[in-house]
């Protein structure tokens, strides 16, 4: 009797003990660029800045899960993930600040994407960190997540509207070395007088080489005029590991529609990456995205990868002739050293391009070396 009362007492303190836990975590991203400007447009500096450096509390809370982070790498501290969650038998529930369900490459960690960058896809369409509620369904081989989302976050405040978005994602393989994944992500955002009455801009500019190519950038679509905005958004994923090779694209678009004007996104993607050292990524099949390099041997690990990325964007007003048809690509090479799991040197090559299609003219042609060291923990 005595010994049955200890071993409860024992497992009760245990079960309290596990109540509250705290883990912390973060990341630290210093990135360089030295540019090769054309004689077309304002040239780039080079430059080199803290990329990220965030830290992160995470745990349990009384049967909820909960992540608290933020980055303080800028003048500013700007949160990121700050959410809670609760698991039940058919999904996951999360309400707070968080990453939506859109996009493969947009739901890859930034610790462990191939690139420094971001394809434009994510850049220009992803909805990233946005206040709402969320479900994630996670079974054999296959994902079903959705949100419901504001278009504001924590720290802009005036992006005014409301939204929402789902994933999809299956992968009839998923062995290690051997995997084929398929995905589909939906959005429909309503923003509310963008560039009046306090509300945020909304407009498509992307940087065609790199965070520090502010004087590359060039308007596909502008919605700034102060009508409400209804914007459709999609797209397709496809990706594959076949030992150390990986491959990994997709395909995307939105359509923007003020009542007035309209304007059309089209983008993709394509990459294939070799690990050197014969290391394979690693598949996450409950949240359909890949994972951390394990470097195996003492030189750590090595990779070589390449990228094509596009986008573009036509607008016009109601009945009337086209207003802009610009087009964005790149091309990137990259290598990557990864010598232990938490670190991880990255060089890529950048050359990118803007044309004016409705003149047939090359705008800017811009190249950049780019670089990070990365630590995480």
């Amino acid at each position: 009797m005595l010994l049955a009362c200890a071993a409860s007492a024992q497992a009760a303190d245990a079960e309290n003990e596990d109540n509250v836990t705290g883990k912390l975590g973060g990341r630290l991203h210093w990135d360089i660029a030295d540019f090769d400007n054309d004689t077309r447009g304002a040239p780039n500096a080079n430059d080199s800045d803290l990329r990220a450096l965030w830290l992160d509390l995470s745990g349990k809370f009384y049967g909820l899960n909960y992540k608290l982070e933020a980055d303080f790498s800028g003048d500013e501290v700007l949160a990121k993930d700050v959410y809670v969650s609760k698991k039940f038998a058919p999904g996951t529930l999360t309400v707070g600040q968080f990453k939506q369900y859109f996009s493969l490459d947009d739901r890859i960690s930034s610790n462990h994407m191939t690139f420094i960058e971001r394809s434009y896809l994510v850049q220009n369409l992803a909805p990233t960190y946005r206040l709402g509620a969320a479900w994630l369904t996670a079974r054999d081989g296959y994902t079903v997540g959705g949100s419901i989302y504001s278009l504001e976050s924590i720290d802009v405040w005036q992006t005014e509207g409301l939204a929402v978005a789902a994933r999809g994602t299956y992968a009839p393989w998923r062995e290690e070395g051997k995997v084929l994944h398929f995905g589909l992500s939906l959005a429909h955002e309503d923003y509310d007088h963008p560039g009046a009455d306090g509300a945020s801009a909304l407009r498509i500019r992307p940087r065609p080489a790199g965070i520090f190519s502010d004087n590359s950038r060039v308007t596909l679509a502008d919605f700034s005029q102060g009508r409400d905005t209804r914007v459709d958004k999609y797209s397709l994923e496809l990706a594959a590991v076949k030992g150390p090779w990986t491959f990994q694209g997709e395909a995307g678009g939105a359509r923007f529609d003020d009542g007035q004007q309209e304007a059309r996104l089209s983008t993709g993607y394509a990459q294939v990456a070799w690990m050197l050292t014969g290391e394979v990524r690693p598949y996450d099949a409950k949240a359909g995205r890949f994972g951390r390099i394990n470097p195996q041997g003492r030189a750590g690990a090595w990779e070589l990868a390449l990228r094509y990325d596009t986008i573009s964007g036509r607008q016009r007003p109601d009945g009337e002739p086209l207003l802009r048809d610009v087009q964005v690509s790149s091309l990137t090479a990259g290598v990557n050293w990864y010598p232990r799991p938490h670190l991880r040197l990255m060089l890529n090559w950048i050359d990118s391009r803007n044309r004016d299609r409705l003149q047939d003219l090359t705008l800017d042609r811009t190249r950049a070396l780019v670089g990070r060291v990365q630590i995480d923990f």
